[in-house]
C-alpha cells in the first residue's frame, strides 16, 4: 500500500483555506498513487490558535468540514486523516483526528488521549479511554495525536491488538526534534509495525514546529523523510518486509507480560 503525508506550515483560523490546500494535496497524492494521505494535529484550525477560537472553530466529527472532506477523497479516490477540534455533544472541544475514507465514509473518530502542557490542557478535554484499530485495504490502522506517541505504552497496546501501520498527526516543536528524530523510528522499531508521523513546519505565534515527518519502518528505518519545508511524502508499506522483520525481532514472542503490572500501580 503507498501512503502520502503532508507537512505544511500552519494556516491559523482559515477552515476554507485549509480545505481547499487539502484537496489540492488530495489531488497531488492520488496522481501518485497513495491510497491514504495523513495531515498534521489540527490542521483544519491551527494549533496554537487559544482556548476561545479552538472552541468557535470546532466542529461535531459530522459536521460541514467532514462532509467537504468526504467529497474530496470520493473525488481523488484518496482516504484522508486529519487533524481538527472536535464540539462533542456535551459540549467539550477534543483535539481529534478523522479517517474519512476513498468513498467519503467516516471510518474513525480518535481523540488525543495525553495533553501537553498548559497549550493543550487550556483548549482541549482529554480523550477516553478509546484505541480503536480499524480495517482498511487489508491493513488494520491505529491512531495516536502527537504527545501521545511519546508514551510507549499508547503504541504497544495498539500492536498487541493487531495494528499494521500507526497514524499519528503532530505539531511538534522546537526543541523536541528529538522525537522526530528517534522517538517514532523506536516505536516503529519495537513494536514491528510502520508509522506515519506527520508534523508541521514552520512557525505559529511564539511556536517553531521542528518538522522532520517521516514514514518508518518495522526496521526502525525511514523510508519517507521531510526536512524543514513544506512536502508531501510518499512511500510504500510492504507487508513482505514486516514478515522478515518480526521474523528477526521477536519482542512478542519473547515478552513477559506477567513482570509488566507493577507499571499500572499508581
Amino acid at each position: 500500500m503507498r501512503v502520502a503525508l503532508y507537512q505544511c506550515p500552519p494556516l491559523p483560523l482559515d477552515i476554507d483555506a485549509n480545505l481547499r490546500r487539502l484537496e489540492v494535496q488530495a489531488v497531488e497524492a492520488a496522481s501518485k498513487g497513495a491510497a491514504l494521505l495523513v495531515c498534521p494535529e489540527m490542521f483544519l484550525s491551527g494549533y496554537n490558535i487559544g482556548a476561545q477560537a479552538a472552541r468557535n472553530l470546532a466542529q461535531p466529527s459530522d459536521g460541514p468540514a467532514a462532509r467537504l472532506i468526504g467529497e474530496i477523497a470520493r473525488k481523488t479516490g484518496v482516504a484522508i486523516l486529519y487533524g481538527y477540534p472536535e464540539m462533542s455533544a456535551d459540549d467539550q472541544v477534543y483535539n481529534a483526528v478523522q479517517l474519512i475514507d476513498a468513498q467519503g465514509v467516516r471510518a474513525c473518530n480518535y481523540r488525543k488521549t495525553h495533553l501537553y502542557g498548559d497549550l493543550d490542557k487550556s483548549m482541549f478535554s482529554a480523550g477516553d479511554e478509546h484505541f480503536p484499530v480499524v480495517d482498511f485495504n487489508g491493513w488494520k490502522l491505529g491512531f495516536l495525536i502527537c504527545y501521545d506517541v511519546e508514551f510507549p505504552e499508547n503504541t504497544r497496546r495498539l500492536a498487541l491488538a493487531g495494528a499494521d501501520l500507526i497514524l499519528v498527526p503532530t505539531a511538534n516543536m522546537a526543541p523536541y526534534d528529538f522525537v522526530a528524530e528517534v522517538t517514532v523510528r523506536a516505536r516503529a522499531f519495537e513494536n514491528q509495525c510502520y508509522l506515519v508521523y506527520a508534523n508541521y513546519c514552520g512557525s505559529e505565534g511564539d511556536i517553531h514546529y521542528c518538522g522532520l515527518s517521516s514514514i518508518c519502518a518495522p526496521d526502525g528505518k525511514q523510508i519517507g523523510l521531510a526536512a524543514q519545508d513544506e512536502a508531501l511524502v510518499v512511500a510504500d508499506l510492504d507487508r513482505s518486509l514486516m514478515s522478515e522483520s518480526q521474523a528477526i525481532n521477536t519482542y512478542f514472542k519473547d515478552r513477559r507480560p506477567g513482570f509488566y503490572a507493577g507499571l499500572v500501580k499508581r
